[in-house]
């Protein structure tokens, strides 16, 4: 009965999170419109998403999300120091081919995504057998390491919320 309402929960309550975000305000009416959407458009989607992975949500996933936000910040006060102290030709800018482990669609884009947001970095493309990615680095000392740190940072978390 409870998967023939909420056929993605996640998607429910997201819709109705980023509804209250675009209206900027908190009302009952606002509310009520949110879980409408939120009720609905997932309805309407079911079929599109045959496939849907597991996700889990809990301490993996909160955890991996403090780790991104985490290495955002950090990222930035790196990419502010290598733009205001260093010259660009002392910069070590470099495409790394990080093979990856995930095999569900979604994975891949959120680790692609959270590669992207982590300023230095940016995800450019996945190989045609999804087997490994493209990321572009601004400055690396040692390819093997920033390769590892990312495999062993974002990727293995992953695996554990896309179970």
């Amino acid at each position: 009965m409870m998967k023939r309402l909420l056929p993605h929960p996640a998607l429910s309550i997201m819709l109705l999170i980023v509804w209250l975000l675009m209206a900027n305000t908190v009302t009952v009416g606002g509310v009520l419109l949110g879980t409408v959407f939120g009720l609905v458009l997932p309805k309407f989607t079911e079929p599109f998403w045959p496939d849907r992975p597991r996700v889990r949500f809990g301490r993996a996933l909160l955890g991996y999300c403090v780790i991104v936000l985490f290495d955002i910040v950090v990222a930035n006060f790196q990419v502010a120091r290598l733009i205001l102290f260093r010259r660009n030709r002392d910069l070590r800018s470099r495409w790394l081919v990080v093979p990856i482990a995930l095999r569900t669609p979604e994975a891949v884009t959120v680790l692609a995504a959270t590669i992207s947001l982590t300023p230095g970095t940016v995800s450019s493309d996945v190989s045609a057998d999804g087997r490994s990615l493209l990321v572009h680095a601004l400055d690396v000392g040692d390819e093997a390491a920033e390769i590892t740190r990312i495999k062993t940072r974002y990727e293995a978390r992953l695996q554990r919320i896309f179970a």
